[in-house]
């Protein structure tokens, strides 16, 4: 099983996440890409695909959104799961946290067959407003490894890879 697992990240910390999930499905015998969507050229090649994107202010990274639209079609196509990250507390580990709207819209578009919101990451030197005015107060790292092997298996299990 061959799958793309792209995101749209401004700090690097959905681009962590993106790193953590390739290789937790690369342990569950898929073979994994992990690229940010610009360096993407196409999607043929992939039995699957899994885009992800950091929330800010409930909108998801302008690339993932911007990636969905570009391949929609393609995506109708294949397996598709999405993934957000964003929440600066452990609130994305203690429960099921839906998608946001706009989210759930893409999902629709494009048939996604899941979702999953992950802890996000906010650095103590965080540059811009309002992420540097947060960052005094509420930086850190909540993504969980655990939440993120957990959903690759998941993942996995849904695509049926042992049996491919």
């Amino acid at each position: 099983m061959r799958i793309l697992v792209t995101y749209g990240s401004k700090s690097g910390g959905t681009e962590g996440l993106a790193q953590m999930l390739g290789l937790n499905l690369r342990n569950e015998q898929c073979e994994v890409d992990v690229l940010p969507p610009n360096a993407v050229e196409g999607i043929d090649t992939y039995d699957a695909v899994v885009v992800g994107g950091a929330l800010y202010a409930k909108r998801w990274h302008k690339a993932a959104r911007r990636f969905v639209k570009r391949h929609a079609a393609d995506l109708r196509k294949r397996p598709t799961y999405f993934f957000s990250s964003g929440p600066l507390d452990d609130t994305a580990s203690a429960s099921d946290i839906p998608p946001v709207k706009g989210v759930t819209a893409l999902m629709t578009a494009v048939g996604a067959r899941g979702h999953v919101t992950f802890g996000g990451r906010l650095l103590p030197d965080a540059k811009g407003f309002p992420a540097s005015a947060m960052a005094k107060t509420r930086s850190g790292d909540w993504r969980d490894p655990e939440h993120v092997r957990t959903w690759a298996r998941f993942v996995a299990t849904e695509l049926d890879v042992g049996t491919k």
